[in-house]
């Protein structure tokens, strides 16, 4: 019996491999038809000037931010930015970093 079942789990291991590597191939297809239409037909942000970041608007470009726990704080501590993580940038909100509306 168990050597019947080998060949039907070997097909339907193949059927379902072949089907998620067309899903894929077909979706990567759309998604680059849609940024080359968007790329073509769209307007160039105008928040980032179509950079697709712009400077931190949480720390204003210095990596940390003052924080204290405390409701009045005796020492205040700089912090790494939860907004940037550092990295002083932030993605652009209206076109998501694609640098297009």
């Amino acid at each position: 019996m168990s050597g019947s079942l080998i060949p039907v789990l070997a097909k339907a291991t193949g059927v379902v491999i072949t089907g998620v590597v067309t899903t894929a191939l077909v979706s990567s297809a759309i998604k680059l038809n849609y940024q080359n239409h968007k790329i073509k037909n769209g307007k160039e942000c105008g928040v980032c000037k179509g950079k697709g970041f712009y400077k931190c608007k949480l720390c204003k470009g210095k990596s940390t931010i003052e924080w204290s726990p405390l409701y009045d704080p005796i020492v205040i501590n700089p912090c790494l930015c939860p907004t940037c993580d550092g990295n002083k940038v932030q993605k652009c909100l209206n076109c998501l970093g694609d640098c297009y509306v």
